[in-house]
Order: structure tokens, then sequence, then C-alpha cells
């Protein structure tokens, strides 16, 4: 039975793990390697890594933090933060990380898209749309640079470029749901795995099991990602990394 995967997203700041809500007040969580070695033998599908700095700091994920994670990580895991060449995703690539996902370099130049899955292939690139809502545009729109800038594009826009492009996966993103523990933004994430053929994965606002299977159902998603969900308890967000039972993931479908 096909059943969507379960993703921990672990966001790295200082190198450290951190919790943001809606892009912003980031909650100390603890160290990212022992996270993944509960999440080892909690047996998660896949782990993704960000560096929230590193666009902003003009650098790339750490190598080192990546390749760590990969000599502990039993599972497939996917990297990004600050990727802006062929050569930094080959260093990621040989450190362990299975994709890379791309974020504010790629979109800003997207033919970096085609480069990088002519090089590598469709399945290691993956693009991370984050979209934020606001009061003064009548459209979603595509942010970067951790959610400070404002792009042209729609996420429908941008969805059907990066898979033209040859990108092999989309997360979608709303920053103004993320760390809430709100719900899914279901339209937005229907809306975009309506208008391409190529995975996609729902992340911002998951608070529980219910949440996964309505995104599942209503936004058609192959993949379920969420950060809060994974590190806290209940909504009080005590800190708790966890992960559901098989026997409650198979309740999803």
């Amino acid at each position: 039975m096909f059943r969507p995967r379960l993703i921990p997203v672990l966001l790295l700041k200082n190198n450290a793990l951190v919790k943001s809500v809606k892009f912003k007040n980031y909650n100390y969580i603890g160290d990212p390697i022992n996270a993944v070695k509960i999440f080892n033998e909690l047996k998660a599908d896949e782990l993704v890594l960000l560096d929230i700095d590193a666009t902003k700091e003009r650098r790339t994920i750490s190598s080192e933090v990546v390749r760590r994670v990969g000599e502990e990580a039993n599972m497939p895991f996917s990297v990004g933060g600050g990727i802006t060449s062929i050569d930094d995703i080959q260093s990621l690539i040989a450190c362990g990380a299975e994709k890379v996902i791309l974020n504010s370099f790629a979109i800003k130049n997207i033919n970096f898209l085609k480069e990088a899955s002519d090089t590598f292939g469709s399945s290691t690139i993956v693009l991370c749309i984050d979209v934020k809502k606001t009061f003064f545009r009548k459209k979603d729109y595509v942010y970067i640079r951790n959610g400070k800038e404002a792009t042209r594009y729609t996420p429908v826009e941008l969805a059907k470029i990066a898979q033209d492009k040859g990108a092999g996966e989309i997360i979608i993103q709303s920053i103004n749901k993320d760390g809430t523990m709100a719900g899914f933004d279901l339209g937005l994430i229907k809306s975009i795995s309506d208008s391409v053929t190529i995975p996609t994965v729902a992340l911002g606002g998951c608070r529980n099991m219910e949440d996964c299977k309505s995104v599942y159902k209503n936004g058609r998603v192959n993949g379920i990602a969420a950060g809060s969900f994974f590190v806290y308890q209940g909504l009080n967000k005590g800190v708790l990394i966890n992960y559901p039972s098989r026997e409650d993931i198979i309740k999803i479908v």
C-alpha cells in the first residue's frame, strides 16, 4: 500500500537545532546529531536539514555537519541552505546527502535548476517554495532569503517552471503557518500539487495526525513534512523528539 513519506525537518542556526514561528522567534531545541539518533531509533522515513542563516551569511550549510549526519543517519536525508553552485551540490552529496534543497539562489537564477538536474539527475534536486500571504497583495507570492524578500512568482507559476527545468520534487512551505501548529494551508498545497506531476511535500502548520491525513487526502501530496510536530509535545510545546508509530502512520491512508 502506498503511503506518504513522513519527514521531520531540522532547522540549523549556528549549527544548533532550533524551531521558528513564521520564520521568526527561534527557540533552541538541542543538538541536531542527538535528534538524528532519536529519529533513527524511531525509524523515521526521511529527514530534511536546513541551515536558515546560510544564505544571509553567504555560505553553504556546513559540510562537516552534513558529514556527521551522514555517518549517523539510517534514513535518507536532504539538505539545504546557501547552495549556489554545482560544486556545493557535489560536496554535500559526497558528505552523504541523498538530495539537495534549493531556494533563494535557484529562484533568482532559475536556469541553475536545469544545470543542477542535468548534472545530478532530477531525483537529487528539490526546490523549496516559501509562500507568504500579505494584506497588501491580492495573490500569494514566493519569498526568498528566509522570507525577507518577495519575488515576482506566484507559487503555481514557480512550481511549473521548476518542473520544466528538471526539479524532481517540490516542498511547499507556508510562512504564515510555520511553527503555528494550526493546520496546513490546504488550498495553497493543493493548487501546487494539481499544477505539476512531480512529487510534492507539504510543510508548515502540522499539529497532529489528523492534519497529516487531511493534507494527504485533500492536498494530494507525496510527502508530509513538519518541524514542531516532531520536536514538541502538544500545543504547550515542551521539547520532546517524537515520531508516530507505523500503526498510526498507516491510518493516514
